[in-house]
């Protein structure tokens, strides 16, 4: 996991921050907050957050889906970038880490549009699927346990319309899924579910280069 983009020296990552973001101050707050914990790496890139919010506006999503909320950037970054009437569906199992993210929601103005629920998140995710809300989704971002990214994405692709889209955080795992030599589980984990989506005919897919690295899958 990585804060900031992958393979840049930092002159280059720091001209890159210097002439593309524009981080909403209540998110430079967040950002920061969030550095001060031994888990702060979690955190999401800033570019990353603004690509994710550039998508979400391209696609003219309304309603989004979050699985994986720690602090709360990635849903706030999101929920900014909605339409007043937008909703974000946030998946998480901490009590603490979100206590965070809610009171950063609340100072932006966009707690109403986010519906966080607290428990694991293949229970919500069932629970959307029997309550009638497949293909209900424009925009979903994956970012949780990544030994259940497969079960997730399974989910997502359920919940998301056709021509919606799913983004997929960590895929390139601090380069280690390169390595040959590491065979821990989640690295392994991760390897497989690359190679699953590369050959997922269900979706039209890039792996972009960016932070950690992101997959954006749009269902066919």
């Amino acid at each position: 996991m990585t804060t900031q983009t992958l393979g840049l020296e930092p002159n280059l990552y720091e001209y890159l921050l210097s002439v593309s973001v524009r981080e909403a101050e209540i998110l430079t707050q967040l950002r920061q907050e969030t550095a001060q914990y031994p888990m702060g790496r979690m955190q999401i890139a800033p570019e990353q957050g603004q690509f994710m919010a550039l998508l979400v506006q391209l696609i003219g999503a309304k309603k989004t889906l979050e699985i994986g909320v720690f602090t709360g950037y990635s849903a706030l970054v999101v929920a900014l970038a909605l339409p007043k009437i937008g909703k974000v569906v946030a998946c998480d199992i901490s009590e603490e880490f979100t206590a965070i993210a809610r009171r950063y929601w609340q100072q932006a103005g966009v707690a109403e549009k986010i519906d966080l629920h607290i428990a694991p998140a293949m229970q919500t995710l069932d629970r959307l699927l029997a309550d009638g809300e497949a293909e209900t989704f424009d925009f979903a971002f994956i970012d949780a346990d990544k030994s259940s990214y497969d079960d997730y994405y399974e989910r997502s692709l359920q919940l998301v319309r056709s021509g919606g889209l799913i983004a997929i955080d960590n895929v390139l795992w601090s380069g280690r899924v390169a390595d040959t030599q590491i065979q821990d589980n989640r690295t392994k984990k991760i390897r497989a579910f690359n190679q699953k989506l590369h050959q997922d005919s269900r979706v039209t897919l890039s792996l972009i280069p960016i932070a950690d690295g992101l997959t954006l899958a749009r269902k066919n």
